[in-house]
């Protein structure tokens, strides 16, 4: 495994054509928008999309959504018990050292060395954080979206009832028509270095974003109704890079769309004087 070559930022943009991208559990599961109507997708739900990624091109994952568990764990208490050098720490207690239980969990899961992780369980006396070198914005859409809500009805009753259909036998699906979001990301080499983030990882990275959507349909993302369109890659020759990474995601130029229907509706360009050309895929 080498070491991370320099810093990387990329920026992805990703069509939504009549599909819930990010459902807002505190809004009857409504796709997430801002006050200004413009849609949204959170961190930790692209964090998923590139673990299960991650998972689906072999890499081990601490994190696993219980219908993916591919270890048999049931929560990741068990996960972590079930590693035996992590186990064999975690029993010191008081006297565990925290930075070897870090090494340890970041060279076993890849997505506790990429995002970090809290190992903190009922009971323990030893609480461990790791600060991953992989930060992910809140992905936004570069127009504001509509949203259209669908009455929809079971065919047949949960329960047994007397006369006709019971009450919940009726409900809502919520949809995006169509939305263009943009996801920003970034690779820190300082905190890559403590988890042991390697330039390997850093292109299985890449893999997993240039097919995120990949074996994630469901009910409220059929297949083929979320893709990425476009995707900007920088990888920096230095640690810390003279163009920052705020001034290389507003060097975009995007012409905003009135309802826009699909991807090539948007002129979107990139330039920044001073910075090196990103890798366009």
């Amino acid at each position: 495994m080498s070491n991370l070559k320099g810093k990387i930022d990329f920026t992805l943009f990703v069509s939504v054509t009549n599909a819930n991208p990010n459902g807002d559990p505190l809004n009857g599961n409504r796709p997430r928008t801002n006050l200004d109507g413009y849609g949204e997708i959170s961190p930790e739900c692209i964090k998923r999309k590139i673990r299960n990624r991650i998972q689906d091109l072999g890499g081990k994952i601490f994190v696993q959504s219980d219908d993916r568990s591919d270890d048999g764990c049931a929560s990741l208490r068990e996960r972590a018990d079930n590693c035996a050098e992590l186990k064999e720490e975690m029993d010191k207690k008081k006297n565990a050292d925290k930075n070897v239980f870090a090494q340890i969990a970041c060279k076993k899961w890849y997505d506790v060395r990429a995002f970090g992780q809290v190992f903190a369980f009922k009971g323990d006396s030893v609480s461990v954080g790791v600060r991953g070198p992989v930060s992910i914005h809140t992905a936004a859409s570069l127009s504001p979206v509509d949203v259209i809500s669908t009455q929809i009805t079971k065919s047949v009753n949960s329960e047994p009832v007397k006369g006709g259909k019971a009450s919940d036998t009726m409900g809502v699906r919520h949809r995006v028509e169509f939305a263009v979001y943009k996801i920003m990301g970034s690779v820190n080499v300082q905190l890559a270095e403590k988890t042991g983030f390697s330039q390997e990882d850093a292109e299985l990275l890449k893999e997993a974003l240039m097919t995120l959507f990949e074996n994630d349909a469901s009910s409220a993302r059929p297949e083929g109704s979320m893709d990425v369109c476009r995707m900007y890659w920088w990888q920096h020759n230095e640690k810390v890079p003279t163009a920052s990474s705020g001034k290389i995601q507003k060097a975009f130029s995007i012409n905003e769309v009135d309802r826009p229907k699909k991807f090539e509706d948007y002129d979107i360009s990139w330039s920044l004087d001073g910075c090196a050309d990103p890798e366009i895929i």
